[in-house]
């Protein structure tokens, strides 16, 4: 019968120091894209990605351009030259609209590979800077209240603030 008591015991001790455990788990939350759209390496990152991308804008503008001025002339000629010639023409502007189609291709590709390399190394810092607030508080989870993301209520502490100040803005 002793034995049994002690058993119980132990199970009722060691059921409440696993209540205790977790209850001391602190949790925490910060709005990672309101972090990440306010550091100044993003405002930078942006600026660099706007003025590639009005510079590919121009190229494939001037081309559509160009590919314009051709339909144009082919069409205020057309009566003039034989259908071979008129057939030939047609199929230079069929190849100019398709590299034109594979230069605004190029240019997407292009340009969410520099943004995946601009943002990469901001995203980072920005995650060591969260992570370095949380164990300085003391915060065994923290969670990203980035609307959309999931949570539903983030009543606990806003590591927003702290994490700019550790970030120096």
């Amino acid at each position: 019968m002793k034995q049994v008591v002690k058993v119980a015991v132990a199970v009722v001790l060691f059921i409440a120091a696993s209540s205790g455990v977790q209850a001391q788990s602190k949790t925490a939350h910060i709005n990672v894209q309101e972090l990440l759209s306010q550091m100044p390496e993003m405002k930078a990152a942006q600026a660099e990605l706007k003025k590639l991308e009005e510079t590919y804008r121009a190229d494939i503008q001037g081309s559509l351009n160009e590919l314009q001025n051709k339909l144009t002339q082919y069409n205020n000629e057309a009566s003039a030259m034989t259908q071979e010639e008129n057939q030939k023409r047609a199929l230079e502007l069929q190849g100019y609209e398709r590299n034109i189609g594979e230069a605004q291709q190029a240019a997407q590709q292009e340009l969410a590979k520099k943004q995946a390399e601009l943002f990469e190394p901001i995203s980072v810092k920005a995650k060591a800077a969260i992570e370095k607030v949380a164990a300085a508080q003391g915060f065994d989870y923290v969670l990203d209240a980035t609307p959309g993301s999931g949570v539903i209520v983030a009543t606990g502490k806003d590591l927003l603030p702290d994490v700019k100040k550790e970030l120096g803005f």
